[in-house]
């Protein structure tokens, strides 16, 4: 399912390929986060357009709306979205986290009330994995438990010994639906179509990753690694991370994980990040990531670019015929100038937030393709280091984030 193609000289970074029953993937590979089933402002006619290798839809999301029964009516999240290409769908871990006034958290799962109409709902690993499995995602995370930042130890030992037990049970739950489907191919079916359904359904299995937890205590990092590792799953992630903490506990938790991951399985850190934060993470030994900011910086007028962000609200871009970047191939950039486009913004007509998306996704998906062709080169500790050194952080109009 992984395959290592090129590994980087002075770093971990590494150029891969993850097959899955949707495509394969090029690693280091971002996914633009469709929570609900869309990637905000953009069709996935778009998505395909930009080349953007796979998606990340929300288990929880999509349990509390439109729900399992109205995908399942469709034939499953790919149809439903017409998206022919791979999905990955988060557990609703994160979600637990950031509803922690609406949920209650045991050992057997968790209590909560949805965040739209208050409803109460329970979601435990073995429902997490059957509602991932109904929506046909080729790549499902196990339920794990996001603590905050900051975290007590003892909390978060508690926190990842939990992670890891229902871990163990999406374990279960994945290889025993992964026997009822191998049942229903061996069982005589009462068309050959019929049987073609069912073996193609059946073969098209389901990965499943599974999460290290920790907090930012390297020596919990450490354990849950390895406890996670030895239920061999098809991945691993590392989650708890971008939850408020500072920058260097964010790439201490990383580095305090990977050494204990498998060399030949997909690494997948959860929820990042800025451009030169994906770099770093790259060169700490990541394949995968995910992060809401390319689609929600451009709803406020944020745009990416290789020198750091534009805010395209400021006046000083109401002359300017520059595109968003020079040099930059997206559709925005060869089309439109900055003074139109902030013009759009400050108008508030929707062209705006869609130009400033699709350059957004763009230079995410372009910033991973050049990784991969430096790690072929192996120079992408060098263009990480340039990159970064060249990259102003400012500061970012949050309002309406």
């Amino acid at each position: 399912m992984f395959e290592l193609l090129a590994q980087d000289r002075e770093s971990k970074a590494r150029h891969g390929r993850l097959t899955t029953a949707h495509g394969a993937i090029e690693t280091p590979a971002f996914m633009p986060v469709g929570t609900q089933g869309s990637v905000k402002a953009v069709s996935p006619r778009e998505l395909r357009e930009l080349n953007a290798p796979i998606v990340l839809g929300n288990t929880y999301h999509l349990f509390v709306r439109p729900g399992i029964e109205v995908i399942k009516h469709f034939g499953g999240l790919h149809k439903f979205m017409t998206w022919d290409r791979p999905i990955l769908t988060d557990s609703g871990g994160y979600q637990i986290f950031s509803l922690a006034k609406l949920r209650k958290i045991s050992d057997e799962g968790v209590q909560f009330q949805n965040h739209v109409d208050g409803t109460p709902a329970f979601i435990s690993p073995e429902i997490a994995m059957e509602i991932q499995a109904a929506l046909g995602s080729d790549i499902a995370m196990v339920l794990d438990e996001c603590p905050p930042w900051p975290c007590e130890y003892d909390y978060s030992a508690k926190s990842a010994e939990r992670t890891t037990r229902w871990a163990k049970r999406c374990k279960e739950w994945a290889e025993a639906n992964a026997q009822r489907s191998a049942d229903v191919v061996a069982a005589p079916s009462s068309s050959s179509e019929n049987r073609a359904a069912d073996t193609a359904a059946a073969t098209a299995r389901q990965l499943v990753f599974g999460i290290v937890q920790g907090a930012t205590f390297g020596e919990l990092r450490q354990q849950s690694a390895q406890a996670i590792v030895a239920l061999d799953f098809d991945g691993y992630a590392i989650g708890g991370v971008s939850v408020g903490e500072p920058e260097e506990e964010m790439f201490r938790a990383v580095d305090s994980s990977e050494p204990f991951l498998p060399s030949d399985k997909t690494r997948y850190a959860m929820g990042l990040g800025t451009p030169p934060q994906l770099l770093e993470m790259i060169a700490r030994g990541m394949d995968m990531f995910d992060c809401v900011l390319p689609t929600r910086l451009a709803r406020n007028g944020t745009a990416f670019t290789s020198t750091g962000t534009l805010n395209l609200k400021n006046a000083e871009f109401a002359r300017d015929k520059r595109p968003i970047e020079d040099n930059c191939g997206c559709m925005s950039c060869r089309e439109f100038s900055r003074g139109y486009i902030r013009h759009l913004i400050k108008a508030e007509e929707i062209l705006g937030l869609r130009l400033i998306t699709l350059h957004n996704l763009h230079f995410y998906l372009d910033l991973m393709r050049q990784a991969r062709d430096k790690i072929d080169k192996g120079t992408l500790d060098e263009f990480r280091r340039e990159f970064v050194s060249n990259y102003e952080t400012r500061e970012v109009d949050v309002t309406d984030l």
